[in-house]
């Protein structure tokens, strides 16, 4: 079934293919490059790999994943948010741990994408996505405050390191800190329409490494780049036993987690952008079968990445054509430029990685959230937000999920009951023998056991009234917890006589208290109220 949908998507992508198509694949994908290859360097870094891991990481999902892709226009490589999981993960198990759990990661994603859960990333609510995604910018930027000023620090975390400047002391190199607010000020100034031509972060880069090898600045540098896709620390299957694969399943679960959030989003925004809807399972396939390749070569996890898969498509893409010549265009960098990108400047990459970080976060759709006033929303945002730099990915998106499930349950709960007197003057009910002492009670909302009390403080309010009518027409439903309460009041009404007449109602909702009609007359059918049953609407209700 995954082979023939393959087949399928790559016959419609590659019909009437002409050499003018292939021109556009190759223009594009020497410009993706040219936005990917700073961007490589610079995640590498940051997840606290290296810039070859960067760079390999870059080539290997761009052939791999691009080619098995659910989308033409997806391209893939290391992202900023992949970096911010994987800092904690080298901190405590080292590189052989990613390594291992990219692996375990890529199997997850290759089990999702076969068993079709391409849609479970609609279960999350979106402030959730922005808190995390904020969250993870957060991590990026503090990450980079040892490579920007030149200080050294210690911890797993981002939080850690900054607490260990209590001890350790923080005095910035006044070299390396000028260098990185250059950098800063040069990206924020850089012209968006030369940006479309040449990416700010590549002139950055390339300035900042010749300024610091001209004036021979005593500041750190990226070091050694190899010219073999196969790096000196790479996966070994000896490598896969199992007390290594149970300490990294949960570090593996976030990785999927956020492999697939992050590529099914970016597919669903560049679907919107050429009309072009993605194949969730078959991306989930592509991303799985990538990342269980990516840690045999030494490179770290890959995700489909947003900023690089919308250039992909301003610049023309046609086919996944496109992702495969940017990997090739970066191996061609990596065999000619590997002495050169060896001096590049750490704090370069680190003022690159802060603008790419504040870049993140959804300001148009944080500053919707407060100004609307969307109180839930702006909670679930901040709640995610601060689980997410505290703890780590995967908290926080259960913990998410978790508040967002109670926010909607609170807000079902709420439910519109209003009682009226009956004017008989200008109602007639069939079939009663109705008196002057009659009510009739509007109910508006589910009835379960969260607005429970509502509904028994108002039914208390009512129950010496000669009759009273029900209209249920806005009840969509109601559990056992209402029932209950009904069938106690059903009970005192018979004591006191009570009339009952229940009207508009839905058909579940009929459908089970007629079942609770029929129970109480077969236990008690002396105590059993008199009861009208109406399912017809009537007007005047």
């Amino acid at each position: 079934m995954i082979i023939k949908r393959y087949k399928n998507l790559l016959q419609q992508e590659f019909s009437h293919y002409s050499l003018d198509k292939l021109k556009k694949d190759l223009l594009a994908g020497l410009t993706v490059a040219a936005v990917a290859l700073p961007l490589a360097l610079a995640f590498g870094v940051s997840s606290g790999a290296d810039a070859a891991a960067g760079m390999v990481t870059a080539i290997i999902a761009g052939v791999v994943i691009g080619s098995f892709s659910g989308g033409f226009y997806q391209i893939s490589g290391p992202t900023g948010a992949m970096a911010a999981v994987l800092m904690g993960i080298i901190a405590t198990q080292g590189l052989e741990g990613v390594l291992v759990a990219t692996f375990i990661a890529g199997i997850f994603l290759l089990l999702a994408g076969i068993f079709k859960l391409g849609s479970l990333t609609s279960f999350i609510p979106s402030p959730v996505i922005t808190g995390f995604t904020s969250g993870i910018a957060i991590i990026i930027a503090l990450g980079q405050i040892d490579n920007f000023f030149g200080t050294t620090s210690t911890g797993d975390s981002a939080i850690k390191k900054l607490i260990s400047y209590s001890s350790l002391g923080f005095s910035p190199d006044i070299p390396t800190v000028l260098l990185g607010l250059i950098v800063l000020l040069i990206l924020i100034f850089y012209p968006k329409k030369w940006n479309q031509v040449l990416p700010g972060s590549l002139v950055v880069i390339i300035l900042a490494t010749f300024v610091t090898v001209f004036f021979k600045l005593p500041v750190a540098k990226i070091g050694t780049i190899p010219t073999s896709l196969l790096t000196g620390t790479h996966l070994k299957l000896s490598q896969l036993n199992l007390p290594m694969i149970r300490s990294l399943i949960v570090p593996a679960i976030s990785i999927a987690m956020l492999g697939m959030i992050e590529s099914l989003l970016c597919g669903a925004s560049a679907g919107r952008m050429t009309g072009k809807d993605l194949d969730s399972n078959q991306e989930l396939v592509a991303q799985g079968i990538g990342n269980i390749i990516l840690p045999f070569f030494g490179g770290i996890p890959a995700t489909a990445a947003i900023a690089r898969t919308s250039v992909a498509i301003k610049s023309g893409a046609q086919t996944r054509l496109t992702g495969i010549f940017h990997a090739l265009f970066l191996f061609l960098s990596m065999l000619i430029f590997a002495p050169i990108m060896s001096q590049i400047p750490m704090a370069a990459l680190a003022g690159v990685l802060m603008i790419t970080s504040w870049r993140m976060h959804e300001w148009t759709t944080i500053k919707n959230m407060i100004t609307q006033k969307k109180r839930t929303a702006v909670i679930l945002f901040f709640v995610t937000m601060l689980c997410t730099i505290i703890f780590d990915l995967s908290i926080a998106i259960v913990v998410g999920i978790i508040c967002g499930c109670i926010f909607f349950i609170a807000k079902s709960a709420r439910i519109s009951i209003t009682t009226e007197e009956i004017d008989w003057e200008r109602m007639a009910l069939p079939n009663s023998n109705a008196g002057s002492d009659w009510a009739v009670m509007y109910i508006t909302g589910p009835l379960f056991f969260m607005s429970a009390s509502q509904l028994k403080k108002e039914l208390d309010q009512v129950i010496n009234k000669e009759g009273l009518i029900f209209s249920l027409r806005g009840v969509p439903s109601i559990d056992l917890t209402a029932l209950d309460i009904f069938a106690d009041y059903f009970s005192v009404a018979a004591l006191n006589n009570q009339q009952l007449v229940f009207t508009s109602m839905q058909p579940e909702v009929a459908k089970q208290f007629q079942q609770l009609w029929d129970k109480q007359k077969h236990q008690s059918p002396k105590q059993h109220p008199t009861v009208a049953h109406a399912l017809q609407a009537m007007h005047q209700l």
